[in-house]
C-alpha cells in the first residue's frame, strides 16, 4: 500500500443500507454517535472489513482511520496476535458466567500498569464502569451528590448524562452551571444529585465545593477532556482536584475511558503524576472487544470486595473480552508501542498546524499524540473549558473533515471530540494523512 491520496469513490451502497436499516432500526442506527454525514449526503457510511490503519466501506473505498472505534482499536483492525488468541478462544468457549482464568491475569496487569489500582472490578462499557465506580464512592463515603464537570462526558447512562452538551440558553450562569440533563427520560432526582463545575478554574471548583461541604461522595473528570475537543487541564489543576478531594474526604475518580493505557501503560496519572482513588477505562482497554473496568485505592474498592456495595454483570470480563484484553495491554505495556503513538500523532498535529499557518487559517491542534483535534478558534486559542466551544467555527471544522474525507481520511464526524491514532499506523498511512491535511486546508 502507498502512501498517495486515494480519492473517494461513489457512496451508493451505504445509502442503500441505510435506506435499508431505517426500516428496521431506530432511525437506522445502533447509537446515537453513528448518525454521521458522508459530506453531503445525509446517511453514514458502512465499513465492512479493516486491517491495520485502514478500513473499507460496502462500496469499496479505502480510508486511513483516526475515528478507530472511537479509540478502541488501538492496535489496528484485525491484528494478527488478536485474532490467534480470539479464535482459540472461540473454540474452548467464549463465556461460562463463572470466574475465569484469563480475569484474574487481566486484574494483576492493570495493577501493575496503573499506579493508583490496588483492586479491580470489570464491566462490559464505560457507561457501566462509571455506575460502577460511582456507586463504589457513594457507597464509601455514605452520600449522594456527585461533582462534574461541564461539557465532560461520562456515558449514556442516567447517573452522569448531565450537561456534557449544554446550549448556552440552558447551561446557566458560568461560576454555578445548571444541571441540564443529556435527553428527555433521566429523572430530577438524578439530576438534583449532579453539581455542574467549570474546568480549569480553581476559584468555582472550590466555591462549589465550600456550597456543597459535606454532601459530596466524588468529583469526576476526564483528565483530557477528549468530548471537549481533547481540552487539556490547566497546569497544576489535576493536582488541585487531588488536593481538594483529600482535605475534604471526596472520591477523585478519573475518567479514563479514552486516556487509559492508549497514551502510555499508565495513562492520565502517570501522564500528569497525579493518582485518583478510582479510574474508569475502556475503549483501549478491550482493543475493540466490549470490555470495561474500574479500579483504583483499596480502602476505597473494600465495600465493593466484601460485597457490601453491590455489583454485577453476566458479561463482565468474559474469558473472550478479557483475553482481548490481555493481549492488547501485553502491547501497550512495551514503552515502544505508545512513544509510536505519540509520535506518529505529534506528527500528524504538526502538518496540521503547518498547513493551518501557511494558509493563514486560526485553529488550535490540542491534546497530545495519541488523542488531539483540531479547534477552529477565532485567534487560534487552545480551549480551556467548555464554552469556549460554543464559540468555534463548527463550519469550517466539518468543512475540513469532509474534504479529508473526500481524500481517503476517515475521523469523527463532531467536532467536539477527536482523533486517535492506531498502534499499527504506517509511514505510508501517515503520509498519505499529511497530503490530505495539505489539500485539505487548500480549499478551506
Amino acid at each position: 500500500m502507498n502512501g498517495h491520496i486515494q480519492a473517494l469513490g461513489g457512496t451508493d451502497s451505504s445509502r442503500a443500507w441505510f435506506d435499508r436499516a431505517q426500516e428496521s432500526l431506530a432511525g437506522g442506527i445502533s447509537s446515537s454517535s453513528r448518525l454521521t454525514s458522508t459530506g453531503p449526503h445525509p446517511y453514514p457510511l458502512y465499513m465492512v472489513s479493516g486491517s491495520g490503519a485502514r478500513i473499507r466501506d460496502v462500496d469499496g473505498n479505502e480510508y486511513v482511520d483516526y475515528l478507530l472505534s472511537y479509540g478502541s482499536a488501538v492496535l489496528g483492525h484485525a491484528h494478527p496476535e488478536l485474532t490467534e488468541a480470539l479464535t482459540a478462544v472461540l473454540h474452548t468457549g467464549t463465556m461460562f458466567g463463572t470466574c475465569n482464568t484469563p480475569e484474574v491475569e487481566l486484574a494483576e496487569l492493570i495493577c501493575d500498569m496503573v499506579p493508583g489500582a490496588e483492586l479491580v472490578r470489570f464491566a462490559n462499557s464505560g457507561s457501566e464502569a462509571v455506575q460502577g465506580a460511582v456507586r463504589a464512592a457513594r457507597g464509601y463515603t455514605g452520600r449522594s451528590k456527585i461533582l462534574k464537570f461541564e461539557g465532560h462526558y461520562h456515558g449514556w447512562s442516567d447517573t452522569l448524562a448531565i450537561s456534557n452538551r449544554p446550549g448556552a440558553p440552558e447551561a446557566g450562569p458560568y461560576a454555578a452551571p445548571h444541571a441540564v440533563p443529556h435527553s428527555p427520560g433521566i429523572p430530577a432526582g438524578i439530576i438534583d444529585d449532579v453539581v455542574v463545575c467549570p474546568w480549569n478554574d480553581a476559584v468555582a471548583l472550590r466555591a462549589l465545593l465550600d456550597a456543597h461541604r459535606g454532601e459530596l461522595a466524588a468529583v469526576i473528570c476526564e483528565p483530557i477532556v477528549a468530548n471537549n475537543a481533547c481540552t487539556m487541564p490547566a497546569p497544576g489543576y489535576l493536582d488541585l482536584l487531588r488536593e481538594e478531594c483529600t482535605a475534604r474526604g471526596i472520591v477523585l475518580i478519573f475518567d479514563e475511558v479514552c486516556t487509559g493505557f492508549r497514551t502510555g501503560p499508565g495513562g492520565a496519572q502517570a501522564l500528569f503524576g497525579v493518582v485518583p482513588d478510582l479510574a474508569v477505562y475502556s475503549k483501549a482497554l478491550g482493543g475493540g472487544l466490549p470490555i470495561a473496568a474500574f479500579a483504583g485505592q483499596r480502602h476505597v474498592m473494600e465495600p465493593l470486595a466484601q460485597g457490601h456495595v453491590k455489583h454485577g454483570g453476566t458479561y463482565n470480563a468474559s474469558p473472550l473480552c478479557a483475553t482481548s484484553a490481555l493481549v492488547s495491554l501485553r502491547h501497550l505495556n512495551q514503552p515502544g508501542v505508545t512513544k509510536r503513538i505519540d509520535e506518529s500523532g505529534r506528527r500528524l498535529m504538526e502538518a496540521i498546524r503547518r498547513a493551518a499557518h501557511d494558509r493563514r487559517i486560526p485553529c488550535s491542534v490540542q491534546g497530545v499524540g495519541a488523542m488531539f483535534q483540531t479547534v477552529f478558534t477565532a485567534d487560534g486559542t487552545p480551549t480551556r473549558q467548555y464554552r469556549d466551544l460554543l464559540h468555534t467555527d463548527q463550519a469550517r471544522y466539518h468543512a475540513f473533515r469532509h474534504e479529508l474525507l473526500k481524500r481517503g481520511i476517515h475521523t469523527n464526524a463532531y467536532g467536539m471530540a477527536c482523533w486517535f491514532v492506531a498502534a499499527t499506523v504506517t509511514e505510508d498511512d501517515l503520509d498519505a494523512t499529511c497530503e490530505a491535511v495539505t489539500e485539505a486546508f487548500g480549499v478551506l
